[in-house]
């Protein structure tokens, strides 16, 4: 059985960031579900944007996920963080060191939890404070330990290549990067 990665969209989530995670991550082949928090499986982006998701929060099969994906954007991070279930699974996956992923405003969430306790951690510019316990570093992305950060829509699409990369290596993490044809 694949393992899969499950993308977590609510209400005012950033579309760039989402719809850039799910496309080079399948890209990747890697198996990608979109799970909405919000009851329906349209959930409409900050931006007025909406996506159908996969499935819906209670059909998701988290035992044999390996990673969780937040993206960020307003008011979807606040959304994705007053989700009980999913600030357990949050909890259980830090708990059993498996992969959880954050990007711009959804760091924030993984700080309330005390999750970057110690750890270096990134955000969307002006939530630095929401990142309890962590030094907060000027990257595009950084990886410590299982939680991945990412600081902002215009670098969704590195962040996406390095959970490639930590997924599936180096080598097809450089393919997809070719193939979008990405310079720099």
């Amino acid at each position: 059985m694949q393992t899969t990665i499950l993308i977590h969209l609510a209400t005012g989530f950033e579309e760039t960031e989402a719809v850039t995670i799910i496309d080079v991550l399948r890209r990747a082949n890697l198996d990608v579900m979109t799970v909405s928090v919000t009851g329906t499986l349209k959930v409409t982006g900050a931006h007025n944007i909406s996506i159908e998701a996969d499935m819906l929060y209670d059909e998701a099969d988290y035992s044999h996920a390996k990673m969780i994906i937040l993206p960020g954007g307003m008011p979807g991070t606040t959304n994705l963080m007053n989700h009980a279930g999913l600030i357990g699974q949050l909890k259980n996956f830090n708990q059993e060191q498996k992969w959880i992923a954050a990007i711009c405003a959804a760091p924030m969430i993984l700080g309330s939890l005390g999750f970057l306790q110690n750890r270096k951690a990134v955000c969307y510019p002006g939530f630095e404070d929401k990142l309890t316990g962590a030094s907060v570093v000027n990257e595009p992305f950084i990886v410590d330990e299982n939680i991945v950060t990412g600081k902002s829509p215009g670098t969704a699409m590195v962040f996406s290549l390095e959970i490639v990369r930590l997924l599936k290596g180096e080598q097809l993490a450089a393919d997809v990067r070719a193939g979008l044809v990405i310079q720099g």
